[in-house]
C-alpha cells in the first residue's frame, strides 16, 4: 500500500499525469482514504495553476475564484477541527 510519504515523493507526477496506470491507481486509492494527502494533492495544484497564471502574466478571474474558494474552504475546516482561533 502505498504511504503518505511515497505519495509526497510522487505528487507532480501525479498532477502531471505521468505515472503508470498501476502507480495512478495506488495514488487515487490512497487519496480514497487520507483526507491529508487529498488536502496536500489540492493545495499542490492549486500552486501550480497560480504560478502558471502568474508565469503567463495574464489574469485569469476563474482560476482566482477557485483558489479562494478552497483557501477559505481549508480554513473552514481548520476552524471545525480546532485548527483555527479567532
Amino acid at each position: 500500500m502505498l504511504m503518505c510519504k511515497d505519495l509526497a515523493e510522487i505528487a507532480s507526477d501525479y498532477i502531471d499525469d505521468e505515472l503508470t496506470g498501476r502507480q495512478n491507481l495506488s495514488v487515487k486509492m490512497h487519496l480514497m482514504m487520507c483526507r491529508h494527502c487529498r488536502t496536500f494533492i489540492g493545495n499542490l495544484r492549486a500552486s501550480t495553476d497560480l504560478l502558471k497564471v502568474h508565469s503567463s502574466g495574464q489574469e485569469n478571474e476563474e482560476l482566482i475564484r477557485k483558489i479562494d474558494e478552497r483557501v477559505a474552504e481549508a480554513l473552514g475546516a481548520r476552524k471545525s477541527e480546532g485548527g483555527v482561533r479567532e
